[in-house]
């Protein structure tokens, strides 16, 4: 009986022991694999971050900053005496400075647009005129001393509108004083004005003026001081009166 029970506690005590091996095994395994998971999910955390946080080459340029939008001309400001050229009521509200070239094919299709301006805003606008002669247009300067000629004898917007209307078919030192003839001038007197150029230094004056109020080109019209570049349509005109 002593023997029996000896065997029974020798083999309960290797059963246990097997069963303690076993457990222990069993937390080996499960702790290695934990780690495991742990060291790659940091691995994956780690990327994440890196990849966030990673910047550019120091090579690669920046993007450039989005260009500012060009600011407005800045009104000029003209004062118009009874020697300017004034056509319309001479106390009108709004005031049309056109600096133009009459050798100009822009500035003849913009005689047109300002005539009609100045039909319908009969009360309301005026239009002065002044000269700026380009000079890759050969006899745009003699053509605007020939319009001084003829307003030394009063009627510088006949003139004006005798060139424009004839445009077309070219411009000549002939044709400046057949033109005289047709205004019925002092054809002597005008003659005399032009050869001897007895405004040109008025004209450069002009031109200088408006060089200096920012005219690159022609025409050039300040409406109340605010430069509108080039022949553009009637409505474009109505539509900027209208709001003053």
């Amino acid at each position: 009986m002593e023997k029996t029970n000896k065997l029974f506690l020798w083999a309960g005590l290797l059963i246990g022991l097997a069963v303690f091996s076993l457990l222990l095994n069993l937390v080996f395994i499960f702790n290695g694999a934990l780690g495991s998971l742990t060291i790659k999910t940091s691995r994956v955390a780690g990327a994440t971050i890196n990849q966030d946080t990673t910047t550019p080459p120091s090579n690669q340029p920046a993007p450039s900053p989005a260009p500012a939008a060009p600011a407005p001309a800045a009104k000029q400001t003209f004062n118009i005496t009874k020697s300017d050229h004034v056509r319309g009521d001479f106390n009108a509200p709004v005031t049309l400075v056109e600096f133009s070239d009459f050798e100009c094919p822009f500035c003849e299709r913009h005689y047109p647009t300002m005539k009609q301006i100045l039909s319908n805003y009969k009360d309301k606008v005026r239009m002065v005129y002044k000269h700026f002669p380009l000079s890759f247009h050969p006899s745009a300067q003699k053509a605007a001393e020939s319009s001084e000629c003829a307003s030394e004898q009063g009627k510088f917007w006949e003139y004006h509108d005798k060139i424009f209307d004839n445009q077309s078919s070219g411009l000549s030192l002939d044709k400046f004083k057949q033109w005289a003839v047709d205004l019925k001038l002092n054809t002597k007197k005008f003659n005399d004005c032009l050869d001897t150029g007895k405004y040109a230094a008025k004209v450069q004056s002009d031109t200088q003026e408006g060089a200096q109020k920012g005219v690159n080109g022609t025409p050039a019209t300040f409406v109340n001081g605010q430069l509108v570049s080039g022949a553009v349509p009637y409505e474009q005109f109505k539509q900027i009166i209208d709001s003053l």
